[in-house]
């Protein structure tokens, strides 16, 4: 049966799969699903929105952008099946958040250690990029995920798209003081909780070079460290 907390967690996926909320993103999601790129035209798509995933018990709560249109959107998993998630599975099993460093499919068999993996968007956005009414019709979800994820210690950021969902959903965007997003900020916020943001392992960051490989090792290694200082004056 599980914990009752990973039980709610996994009620909160099913609503979330389900979800109707902006028809141009469904539109989208399911016209990609049934087109398909030739590289995976013997996949069967996901084609849905795509809930969190991770550890009901975790300390590390990381917020991405959205579901790619052949990555989260393919494999019905945040960041599983494209560069992005390639970024983040190493580093999470590099710093001993995973049990693996690849993310393929929902049945490859990862799991999460104290680390919940999320997205500002549940469903894959054309050219990423998600409208402000569609970040806001999914606002509930990370928030209904922030309030069944009560250990969550330290939040890594994934771009300013996140770095604004997380500020909104936990109520610092109006009701508390707003910390600037600059990649490799770490920012301790009234309640304890430590803010790290990070730009996103996009293609269009990584190929550039503007995320190195080395800068997003020292995003997680942080995290790490923040965890420890945490656990010392909790």
């Amino acid at each position: 049966m599980g914990e009752p907390g990973t039980q709610t967690l996994q009620q909160l996926s099913a609503t979330i799969i389900v979800c109707q909320r902006c028809p141009r993103l469904r539109t989208y999601c399911r016209r990609v699903a049934r087109e398909r790129k030739r590289q995976f035209r013997d996949w069967d798509y996901w084609g849905k929105p795509v809930p969190g995933f991770g550890d009901g018990r975790a300390r590390l709560l990381v917020v991405g952008l959205a579901p790619a249109a052949h990555g989260g959107n393919r494999t019905g998993r945040v960041f599983t099946g494209d560069s992005s998630g390639d970024w983040l599975y190493r580093a999470l099993h590099r710093y001993g958040f995973a049990n693996q460093p690849h993310s393929a499919s929902r049945r490859d068999g990862l799991r999460l250690r104290g680390c919940y993996v999320t997205a500002a968007a549940r469903c894959a956005p054309p050219a990423n990029r998600p409208t402000r009414e569609e970040l806001a019709n999914c606002r509930s979800y990370l928030e209904a995920e922030l309030a069944l994820l009560p250990r969550v210690a330290v939040v890594v950021v994934l771009g300013r798209v996140a770095w604004e969902a997380w500020l909104r959903a936990a109520c610092w965007w109006q009701n508390g003081p707003k910390p600037r997003f600059r990649h490799g900020s770490r920012t301790r916020m009234p309640d304890g909780t430590v803010l790290i943001c990070s730009y996103h392992p996009s293609r269009q960051n990584t190929n550039t070079g503007r995320l190195t490989r080395a800068m997003w090792h020292r995003i997680f290694a942080r995290a790490r460290n923040a965890l420890g200082l945490v656990a010392t004056r909790r």
